[in-house]
């Protein structure tokens, strides 16, 4: 199993272990709940070194990964991120991503638990001058996340943090280590993602731990991680997003952009656009105490005609929540129950997200 450079600080404060995409992650420190209320309240660290780090360099880098993400790479400006999906020929889901334009190379990061998938699939496929670097064990990476980020990491780096919008990125010095930094997440929470050379991760984690002790900074593991994302809406892969689903059905279809280029699966999901989706992601809320887990079965009129991919109590909202596939003619207004063990329990749509801190709290 892979282990990131963080492994031995992770068991120095007290986290509990397990096997995520081939690697030893934490799942929580103090508890889920306790961990998920303070990225919403202060701020969170994050270990992300799990996640794939690809670089393309060469002249014809942005051409060559308009042909397999399905945002337009090519029209990206520097210093801009995109949210894209990689898909297959048949317009379905290898894996989500985002790429960073920087002025010397595109960075994009993929899942963990489909890395090699997707090595696979770009590496005999490049067109032009353009070379694959494959970063993941030699650079770290950590997010920061939460209402207190901007606070905790402003006086640790070299340039203006504030002006820095979301989905923007650029070079600089954290702790005078060369880093890059982007304003992004999978929180819902104003946050930023560091890498940097993963020679220094033990040093820069105890760092920020240090300088962001007065603002309630504080080590954060991967059931969080869930919770937070899905409260906020994101698709989670292997959830929401699979080899049998396409991006228009999971609600993803900001991210496609057909005329930036003749990316694999293009033709396919255009296909599908004009035929109509057969099935939409909805958001519910359940009226009941239990959750309803991936798998779950959704009912009409006592009939499964859908499946839950996500659920959870939200520590935020105090509600039961899920994300479910239905079928697009019942997706709007018929009336839905889940199936969870010998009882059903009555669904409430709910417009996705579930939880944005642009709005307060129901």
């Amino acid at each position: 199993m892979n282990k990131t450079a963080l492994n031995e600080k992770h068991r120095a404060h007290g986290a509990k272990l397990i096997d995520f995409g081939g690697w030893e992650m934490p799942v929580h420190y103090q508890g889920i709940v306790k961990e998920h209320l303070l990225v919403r309240s202060g701020a969170g660290l994050f270990d992300l070194q799990h996640m794939g780090r690809l670089r393309f360099t060469g002249p014809d880098r942005a051409a060559a990964l308009d042909r397999f993400l399905t945002n337009a790479v090519s029209k990206t400006k520097v210093g801009h991120a995109r949210y894209a999906i990689v898909t297959t020929e048949a317009g379905t889901a290898l894996d989500d991503c985002i790429y960073y334009v920087l002025p010397e190379a595109i960075v994009l990061i993929v899942n963990a638990s489909n890395r090699e998938a997707v090595l696979e699939w770009i590496r005999p496929r490049l067109v032009g001058d353009v070379t694959l670097h494959d970063e993941t064990t030699r650079w770290a990476m950590l997010a920061v996340q939460g209402p207190k980020a901007l606070e905790i990491l402003e006086p640790l780096v070299d340039f203006d943090l504030g002006a820095l919008n979301y989905y923007r990125c650029q070079g600089g010095m954290l702790l005078g280590e060369p880093t890059f930094v982007a304003r992004t997440g999978y929180t819902g929470e104003v946050g930023y993602e560091l890498v940097f050379d993963a020679t220094q991760s033990e040093w820069v984690w105890d760092q920020l731990l240090y300088h962001g002790a007065a603002a309630g900074l504080t080590p954060v593991g991967l059931g969080a991680r869930d919770t937070l994302r899905l409260e906020a809406g994101m698709a989670l892969y292997g959830h929401e997003l699979d080899l049998e689903t396409n991006p228009l059905e999971a609600g993803l279809g900001f991210a496609v952009k057909f005329k930036s280029g003749d990316f694999f699966g293009r033709d396919a999901l255009l296909e599908i656009k004009a035929e109509g989706i057969k099935k939409q992601l909805v958001g519910f809320e359940v009226d009941g105490r239990r959750i309803p887990r991936q798998g779950a079965q959704v009912l009409v009129g006592g009939e499964a005609v859908g499946v839950v991919t996500s659920g959870t109590k939200s520590p935020t909202l105090g509600k039961v929540i899920c994300m479910a596939y239905l079928p697009s003619d019942l997706a709007k207004d018929a009336a839905c129950e889940v199936q969870i063990s010998t009882r059903t329990y009555p669904l409430q749509r709910v417009k996705l997200p579930f939880y944005s801190r642009m709005r307060t709290p129901s």
